[in-house]
């Protein structure tokens, strides 16, 4: 399987193994054409005439010398047998070694040679001068280039550079590879991680995400798509509950009117009836008559709910001041509630929500009517504004019990109350309101200890 880090290695690998053998190759002749430029062997004939001349020099010296010395040209320096003790190391070595004549250098550095000349128990000394030509630099000079041949006979030069660069080259050319594969394996992971992640939510799973431990962009695509993924997840959740919403209001309009149509003849039946009672009984017909003109009009008031529930009203969006809509709601709502206690904390740069007015307003209305139903007499009732990003939060806190387990997993569905005289329309009528003004509202924890609602609305 071609995968990013698999191209990004025989990339980087066709990049760069044909340029290096090519420099290799270049480098490796440069190397062998200097190595071949070395003087070795000049220096080795040098050496070799060096030698050759400085023997010619001392045997025609030491011939001059022993010539002159026995035409009695040179006058020697006699070393008797009776101060043996005296002699200098170098006549008592010549003495000791049996020798008849021997020659050797002395002076500095070897510009003067001594002829020793054996005579009875003593030693005779002729010495002469070199003309200024020390031996000892000269020998020097010979011992240093006969040890640099013999190394470059030794050793294979052009064979050790050559193994040392070509090792040196493929050491430096893998540490590069090997810090290639690591960035190539950092780069890769993480949009194979992102790759995996679009095909788990392209298969339903909304929950899906990836990590995001990284500032770069490959960091801020994972954030992206995590932000992508939860706005599909809550997109679907609004997308099923619409779809619900749909079934619940066809049913809705279908039995309020099958139900309005019963109830209006009943009712007026009724009416005649206890208009005409007047003889024995007629009171008793009169309650009765009453109480089911009662109930006729209580089930018509349930009717006109479900009506209003399958009702789709148009909507007609416009920049709306939250805070002040807000604590207009309030200010209504806490003359019919004197024993509850309103409290507000408004956002202070006055957020501006873009959403139809009267859906905002039966919203709030229902919230605010719901948790002052749902608190004790003296409870609170808090109402927050948020403005953070794109969204405005609205806030509804209540100090009453909260909401149980048991409500919150069907709280906004039609049909369903949890409070006494409920018809179980106020929730999804304000969720459906919310989802047409182009928000959502979520059950959040509360902050006074009871039930705590969020209105999210597209800022103006």
């Amino acid at each position: 399987m071609s995968t990013l880090r698999t191209r990004l290695i025989l990339v980087f690998m066709a990049a760069t193994l044909a340029p290096l053998c090519l420099i290799g190759w270049l480098s490796v002749r440069l190397l062998n054409y200097s190595l071949a430029l070395a003087p070795t062997a000049e220096l080795d004939q040098v050496s070799r005439s060096l030698e050759k001349t400085g023997h010619e020099l001392i045997r025609r010296a030491s011939d001059s010398l022993k010539q002159d010395a026995a035409a009695g040209r040179v006058l020697p320096q006699a070393f008797p047998a009776a101060t043996r003790a005296n002699w200098p190391p170098a006549v008592q070595e010549f003495f000791s070694s049996g020798e008849t004549e021997n020659f050797i250098l002395t002076g500095h550095q070897g510009d003067r040679i001594e002829y020793l000349l054996r005579r009875g128990d003593g030693v005779a000394m002729y010495t002469a001068s070199l003309n200024g030509i020390s031996m000892q630099p000269l020998s020097d000079q010979y011992s240093g280039a006969r040890a640099l041949v013999a190394a470059a006979g030794t050793h294979d030069w052009r064979r050790g550079f050559t193994y040392t660069y070509l090792l040196l080259a493929a050491a430096i050319w893998l540490v590069t590879f090997l810090a290639l594969f690591y960035f190539a394996q950092r780069i890769s992971h993480p949009i194979q991680e992102l790759t995996k992640g679009l095909s788990e939510v392209a298969t339903g799973h909304m929950d899906y995400r990836v990590p995001e431990g990284r500032n770069d962009e490959i960091g801020t695509a994972a954030r992206a798509f995590n932000n992508m993924a939860e706005e599909l997840k809550q997109s679907q959740e609004r997308l099923v509950y619409v779809t619900r919403l749909e079934s619940w209001q066809a049913l809705a309009r279908k039995m309020a009117h099958e139900v309005k149509n019963s109830l209006t003849p009943i009712r007026l039946t009724m009416e005649e009836i206890a208009a005409r009672q007047s003889g024995s009984g007629g009171e008793f017909y009169e309650q009765a008559a009453q109480i089911v003109v009662d109930e006729v009009l209580s089930l018509e008031r349930r009717v006109r709910a479900f009506s209003e529930f399958s009702a789709e009203p148009p909507v007609s969006p416009k920049p709306i001041d939250i805070n002040s809509l807000l604590e207009e709601r309030i200010a209504f709502l806490r003359t019919a509630h004197p024993e509850v206690v309103y409290s507000t904390r408004l956002a202070p740069d006055r957020p501006r929500v873009f959403a139809d007015e009267d859906l905002v307003k039966g919203v709030l209305t229902n919230l605010l009517e719901n948790a002052a139903q749902a608190v004790s007499p003296g409870g609170t009732v808090l109402g927050v504004t948020i403005s953070a990003g794109d969204k405005i939060t609205i806030e509804v806190h209540d100090s009453g019990p909260g909401v149980s387990l048991q409500a919150r997993s069907s709280l906004f569905q039609p049909s369903i109350s949890f409070k006494r005289g409920g018809m179980g329309l106020g929730l999804s009528i304000a969720r459906k309101s919310a989802l047409l003004a182009g928000g959502d509202i979520l059950l959040v924890p509360g902050e006074l200890g009871g039930a705590a609602f969020r209105v999210l609305l597209p800022v103006a």
